[in-house]
């Protein structure tokens, strides 16, 4: 089971690009294409967090994936920065530690969506202070790590620089038991990857090549043999 996270919706547009489109408008169009392509394989069920322009919290999007028994959690974003010629796609996987000061500022700024919406006191982190728990959230960063080589092995090529495997500490990637990567498609702040993004045909192209990792991540993992997808 493939759950996609098209990020943002609704009163979060997220990033705005050069023409004005929003963050938001792209995460749902590549999303939708990534599901109706891995759907198309017959090897995985696929859920979406959003079908439309809907605001969901990040951990609101981590309970609806651990609902559906998830193996695999794919958040879709949209990079902005001030430097207009900054550009390319990266893939990121959870950890305390930032790989670096941009990966840092990008966490922190995804993870205050959840503010637009108010406080929500009721998703507060217990202190639950598990032995297990922490094996389980060790094992599955380690997937995540195993499921980002994958990915990055497949956006060789790209007309956009890979930016690599990076780390921070995203709120939506903190399943204690989903394997979970984000990746930040390109940016909306840089004229080749905006018009890129904007375009059907390259998208489709992105996500034919994250389909074919995943794929590959869940034949290779220790989950049964994909065969056929369950009704």
């Amino acid at each position: 089971m493939v759950f996609i996270d098209a990020g943002h919706g609704g009163k979060d547009p997220g990033a705005i690009g050069l023409s004005g489109i929003k963050e938001k408008e792209i995460t749902l169009k590549a999303a939708r294409e990534l599901e109706q392509l891995l759907t198309a394989s017959g090897k995985v069920r696929v859920v979406l967090s959003r079908d439309g322009d809907i605001y969901h919290k990040l951990r609101h999007r981590i309970s609806l994936a651990r609902a559906e028994k998830a193996d695999v959690f794919i958040s879709l974003h949209a990079d902005a920065a001030h430097n207009k010629k900054a550009k390319g796609v990266s893939v990121f996987t959870l950890s305390d530690t930032a790989s670096d000061k941009e990966a840092e500022r990008l966490a922190s700024r995804e993870n205050k969506a959840d503010l637009i919406g108010g406080p929500d006191l009721a998703t507060t982190d217990p202190d639950i202070g598990s032995a297990l728990l922490s094996m389980f959230q060790r094992e599955s960063m380690n997937q995540s790590s195993v499921l980002a080589a994958h990915i990055l092995q497949e956006f060789e090529g790209l007309p956009t620089p890979r930016r690599g495997h990076r780390f921070a500490g995203f709120a939506v990637l903190k399943s204690p038991d989903v394997p979970s990567v984000l990746i930040e498609m390109g940016f909306l702040t840089n004229k080749a990857d905006e018009r890129n993004l904007k375009k059907s045909t390259y998208r489709r192209d992105l996500m034919q090549r994250l389909t074919r990792a995943v794929l590959r991540y869940l034949e290779t993992s220790n989950l049964p043999a994909l065969e056929k997808a369950p009704s």
